[in-house]
């Protein structure tokens, strides 16, 4: 951690712990969320993916993930064609975490660390899941925007999402001649037999 100015070094040894806590907070809250729409019998599997939906829309940065994913294909593409991406690749996300908390069956997970990269304005905050057999470390890249949080990236056991969703998409977008119409209509008929899938 580097600051210009001498005089700030203790301002930022005293800050930063806390920047990458509230986080932490934060994130924990949101996990509850989702995890407490599982635990909740009642509710239906339409109203449950349409809750981690919703959580998955306010609290992922959704369109620049997608930004980055698609990469030349989108800024070469049409206006109308990059906002019906950033819809469909929205889904596309919530549908990924929708299945795999189908998996979930009351394991336990702990915040285990955070720490705050000053360089990159980004909080590191690393979860431990433990079932009987095993356990997983996911690691949460964290940014503040207009004075709230965003999950902009996180990695499980060191593998990101943006760099496996980046090397999908180019895969496909290769074989498309990096037409981002022709991606939206495969991640249009992947979201709907993903979701048929998911609500039934």
């Amino acid at each position: 951690m580097n600051f210009l100015y001498k005089i700030f070094f203790i301002l930022l040894l005293n800050t930063t712990p806390l920047l990458a806590d509230e986080a932490s907070d934060w994130l924990k809250g949101e996990i509850d969320v989702i995890l407490d729409a599982y635990k909740n019998t009642s509710i239906s599997n339409i109203d449950r993916f349409n809750l981690i939906e919703d959580t998955i829309n306010i609290n992922f940065a959704g369109k620049a993930i997608g930004r980055l994913v698609a990469g030349k294909a989108y800024s070469s593409a049409l206006q109308k064609t990059q906002e019906e991406y950033i819809l469909l690749f929205k889904k596309h996300l919530a549908l990924n975490i929708a299945s795999i908390m189908q998996g979930y069956s009351n394991q336990e997970y702990k915040l285990i660390n955070s720490k705050y990269d000053e360089k990159n304005k980004v909080s590191l905050i690393d979860m431990e899941i433990k079932s009987d057999t095993n356990k997983i470390k996911v690691t949460w890249r964290v940014k503040e925007h207009k004075d709230r949080f965003f999950v902009i990236d996180f990695m499980v056991a060191g593998i990101s999402l943006i760099q496996t969703k980046r090397s999908e998409f180019n895969s496909m977008l290769k074989k498309m001649d990096g037409n981002l119409g022709k991606l939206n209509d495969v991640l249009r008929s992947q979201n709907e037999s993903s979701y048929s899938i998911i609500i039934n």
